[in-house]
């Protein structure tokens, strides 16, 4: 067994979204704009030259159980965990992980061509390869002034 160390943060972040999501509150700050749901998947985003990824860890969620959608530059990852059927004879002691409905969208960027996204979903891991565009838009012009 490994030893694992401590993290009194996390617990404080995990309290703090549960008291958000029970009142119905989405979540801000360094992460974007979340719909409610029942609990909310933790998320790996990287970027490489050619792409973004981004790792979505949803065990015990089955394939078809997944959607992922994008609409006006929103991608958005909804499914469900279902919870176990109550067995005779067993007694649980504690129950710490969620069940139900989740929602996570994130606002692509624009250099990003959203007709080629790629997902898979291998053990748990649903990972979604979205391929930048070959030229990214300028954000910013100058004006000259006449």
């Amino acid at each position: 067994m490994a030893i694992v160390k401590w993290d009194p943060f996390r617990e404080i972040e995990d309290m703090v979204d549960r008291y958000t999501k029970a009142i119905g509150w989405p979540r801000r700050g360094n992460q974007e704009v979340m719909t409610t749901g029942d609990w909310t998947p933790r998320v790996d985003i990287a970027e490489t030259e050619k792409e973004f990824v981004i790792k979505a860890e949803i065990p015990e969620v089955k394939k078809e159980d997944v959607k992922v959608t994008v609409d006006n530059g929103v991608l958005t990852i909804r499914g469900e965990r279902k919870q176990e059927k109550e067995e005779k004879g067993k007694k649980y002691h504690r129950i710490e992980r969620y069940y139900g409905s989740f929602t996570r969208s994130f606002t692509l960027p624009e250099n990003v061509d959203d007709t080629k996204i790629e997902a898979s979903f291998k053990e748990g891991i649903l990972n979604l390869q979205i391929p930048k565009s070959r030229e990214a838009k300028p954000k910013a012009s100058e004006i000259k002034i006449k």
